[in-house]
């Protein structure tokens, strides 16, 4: 039976909005000088925040230290349980099919109802004209900012 080995979750503060870049810098530093770090991932819902998995502390450390852009680490570590449910990514789109009553949940149209006219599945955005404009103004919105309504 194989050895379990035991990685550790850091939580690394970025500049808000630099989070993409943050973690393509670390990617790049830690393939070119072969910093000990198993992954660099960033969760959308945890803004200003990049998540590092390494073996010890001292490979996250190696691996922020300089990087432009990171404006700190979280004390201590993560536990996985903690991130677990940002990882497991379930695809509203598959959920949804044009001529659904949808509501929007977040952005600028958040609490407006809605129909579906067209559906992106690769970029996961849907096509809605709202309910309760004035007038019918179709407007593209991220699929996972939709849930059925409970009135359709």
């Amino acid at each position: 039976m194989a050895e379990e080995i035991e990685s550790h979750l850091f939580a690394i503060r970025t500049t808000g909005g630099q989070e993409k870049v943050v973690m393509r810098l670390l990617e790049a530093k830690a393939n070119a000088s072969q910093i000990n770090i198993q992954s660099v991932f960033w969760v959308s819902d945890l803004k200003g925040y990049v998540v590092i998995e390494a073996l010890n502390p001292s490979d996250a450390y190696l691996a922020v230290e300089g990087v432009r852009h990171i404006r700190g680490q979280l004390r201590g570590e993560l536990e996985f349980k903690d991130i677990e449910g940002y990882l497991i990514k379930k695809s509203t789109v598959s959920q949804l099919t044009v001529d659904n009553v949808v509501e929007i949940t977040g952005g600028p149209f958040k609490g407006m109802k809605a129909t579906i006219t067209r559906i992106d599945v690769d970029k996961e955005e849907a096509t809605v004209v709202l309910l309760d404009a004035s007038y019918q103004l179709p407007v593209t919105v991220d699929a996972n900012y939709l849930k059925l309504s409970s009135e359709a």
